[in-house]
């Protein structure tokens, strides 16, 4: 019989997977599947989880926020290439930007189903500075929003906490002075923010339209913001990180590249799919082509 490791996270969103836990299990059984389950016991668990189990499973599930598949994901990458069993996803927490990423239908069960018998496709890492992530590694203004909102405003609001807190650091914003390097040239100057995606969404917000994104071509899309002339104009920046459609002369740069290498005047402050990353005077980045097998919706 297929093995089937399922890792879910008890205290993702508003706790709600528990609830379905149930069906979870017998639609996973319905498709041939002798099921473990595992409930993560904190951070860092689901990552040890899936590397220390996960060679001897045919596939692995995660339950819970994009933090957790993030930890799944890099867990899998410390076995061995070739033997990382594909992974899927059953979505439970407040923003679920991957959620879009894997084609996924809205409910717990029918997630479930598609773990269990969706289309595999292959899906790109990333490394910034050797640490895995899935979806985006991130630097400078409302970057640190994911992990430091309060755990209790992220389950009332969801994705308006996020917003809101955005907002509310917008007068303190400063820029770095940072040269980047990646595939096509070298850049220089000070920079607001910026963005090293593979992903159709961040932080429920989508800047890049879809045919801009593919999640196995070995290249990040990176979004880059110069600061605004005027201190007024900041919340134009806000705008324009959230409408795909960044107006003449804004500011935002988009480029593709297989790696980047960021070097500033100061040690910078990194996210990795939306937790603390670490603060690096000079990071690099690079794109893992096709590094994990993933399970998705049609």
């Amino acid at each position: 019989m297929k093995q089937l490791l399922f890792l879910y996270n008890p205290t993702a969103g508003k706790g709600q997977i528990k609830n379905s836990l149930s069906g979870i299990v017998d639609e996973f059984t319905k498709s041939g599947y002798l099921v473990t389950v595992y409930p993560t016991q904190g951070k860092g668990d689901a990552a040890d989880a899936a590397a220390l189990l996960g060679i001897g499973y045919d596939r692995v599930v995660c339950a819970g926020g994009d933090g957790t598949l993030s930890e799944t994901a890099a867990g899998l990458m410390r076995l061995p290439e070739g033997h990382r069993p594909p992974l899927g996803y059953i979505p439970a927490g407040s923003t679920n930007d991957c959620a879009h990423n894997f084609r996924l239908p809205a409910g717990a069960l029918p997630c479930a189903g598609v773990a269990a018998a969706g289309v595999l496709r292959p899906c790109d890492m990333g490394t910034l500075n050797g640490r895995p992530f899935l979806y985006v590694a991130a630097f400078g203004a409302f970057t640190d929003v994911a992990y430091d909102t309060p755990q209790d405003l992220k389950k009332t609001f969801g994705h308006l906490a996020y917003i809101l807190a955005a907002v509310s650091r917008m007068p303190t914003i400063a820029p770095y002075d940072l040269t980047i390097q990646h595939d096509g040239g070298t850049l220089e100057g000070k920079f607001l923010l910026g963005l090293v995606c593979n992903t159709l969404s961040v932080g429920g917000i989508k800047p890049l339209s879809a045919d801009q994104v593919a999640l196995d071509d070995g290249l990040f899309e990176v979004i880059l913001l110069r600061p605004p002339k005027k201190v007024a104009d900041l919340q134009q920046v806000l705008q324009t990180i959230t409408t795909q459609k960044p107006a003449p002369g804004d500011g935002m740069l988009v480029l593709r590249t297989s790696r980047l290498t960021i070097t500033g005047a100061d040690p910078l402050p990194w996210t990795t799919d939306g937790e603390y990353g670490g603060t690096f005077q000079h990071a690099e980045v690079l794109a893992h082509p096709r590094a994990l097998s993933t399970i998705q919706g049609p």
